[in-house]
């Protein structure tokens, strides 16, 4: 599915279930979630609570569906385009490179550079 397509249906799903749905929302939703993903996670990484590798899976998989639902629900919110969002913030990320400049990763010698 495209994000375009995700944050669409999710904007008329939202409307249908939650009309009185505030800005903010979405945004103590998406904490939640990001939450259990770090619950799920330390759990497997201790080897406790019976996170079996497939628990794991599942339980993180379940978790970035929910991150990613939430994060279409805020942008629809305030106004934004989610791919717009991610597209723009990749198109500077992927210009880094943390081997060559460990300390700024590339961005800050333009930042601070007196020209």
């Amino acid at each position: 599915m495209r994000l375009s397509e995700l944050q669409s249906e999710h904007a008329a799903w939202v409307k249908h279930n939650f009309p009185d749905q505030q800005p903010h929302d979405a945004l103590l939703g998406l904490m939640e979630d990001v939450r259990e993903l770090a619950h799920a996670d330390l759990k497997h990484q201790n080897g406790i609570r019976g996170y079996t590798t497939p628990e794991y899976y599942d339980q993180a998989a379940d978790a970035i569906g929910d991150i990613v639902i939430y994060l279409a629900s805020y942008c629809n919110a305030n106004h934004l385009n989610l791919g717009f969002c991610l597209d723009r913030t990749w198109a500077r990320v992927k210009k880094r490179d943390w081997i060559a400049d460990p300390q700024t990763g590339g961005e800050g010698a333009a930042a601070t550079s007196p020209t």
